[in-house]
């Protein structure tokens, strides 16, 4: 007897709410996209894209770039195989494939900002409930990184554009060892720069800070600066 498949109710879900850290660390955090509403596969957000996750023990919002993700079985032991179908015909002769799919992504972590109370009004009272984004901008790994089942939503460009208004995430992007790291740090400046509306003076900024961090390292630095191309 095939058992019903779970239904989630989406309809509450942000916009940008788009994955769930299900496997953390010190430096980067697994995450699994959410189910989408129709019949498709979860969107898998790009290679060098901004993510956040809010660490609610700590109360910090934790900033990350995608350097990694795939689309697997949701489990080990049956592999998913050619059917020789278009996304349509899936859909209406195989609409269990989608559930029986995963997308996951990691995650550098790159900086953090912390979250406090919105200011007391004369009285005392709270005038404003929610957390909300400090001043206080932090380039370097948190105390502590996000929790499993913690919310991944996509990193508005605002939040982008202000924590990259200094360049010591870049430092943290180069010391990755298990991802393409040339290629990583171009995709992750070709999206900021697209997002501060091609800003070429920050785009100069970045490429000398760059230069500045692999000075001892022409091959690697060519190879970042060949893979810009603004």
């Amino acid at each position: 007897m095939r058992l019903p498949l779970p239904q989630f109710d989406t309809a509450k879900r942000h916009p940008g709410h788009i994955a769930e850290v299900i496997e953390t660390s010190t430096t980067e955090f697994l995450a699994q996209c959410l189910e989408p509403e129709d019949l498709s596969f979860p969107a898998m957000p790009p290679f060098g894209s901004w993510v956040k996750a809010y660490d609610e023990e700590a109360a910090n919002q934790i900033y990350g770039v995608v350097y990694h993700a795939t689309t697997s079985p949701l489990d080990s032991v049956h592999r998913a195989r050619a059917l020789g179908m278009s996304l349509d015909e899936l859909r209406q002769q195989q609409p269990q494939i989608f559930a029986m799919l995963k997308t996951e992504f990691r995650v550098a972590i790159v900086g953090f900002v912390p979250m406090e109370r919105g200011r007391r009004g004369a009285k005392g009272e709270d005038t404003q409930k929610e957390m909300v984004l400090s001043d206080r901008t932090y380039q370097h790994l948190p105390p502590r990184p996000p929790q499993v089942h913690q919310s991944v939503h996509q990193a508005t460009s605002e939040e982008v554009v202000r924590f990259t208004e200094e360049l010591n995430w870049l430092r943290t992007l180069l010391q990755i060892t298990n991802a393409p790291t040339e290629s990583l740090v171009a995709a992750t400046i070709r999206e900021v720069y697209n997002l501060r509306d091609l800003d070429r003076d920050w785009l100069v900024s970045a490429g000398r800070m760059i230069s500045v961090l692999l000075k001892d390292d022409y091959d690697r630095l060519r190879m970042i600066l060949s893979q810009i191309h603004p």
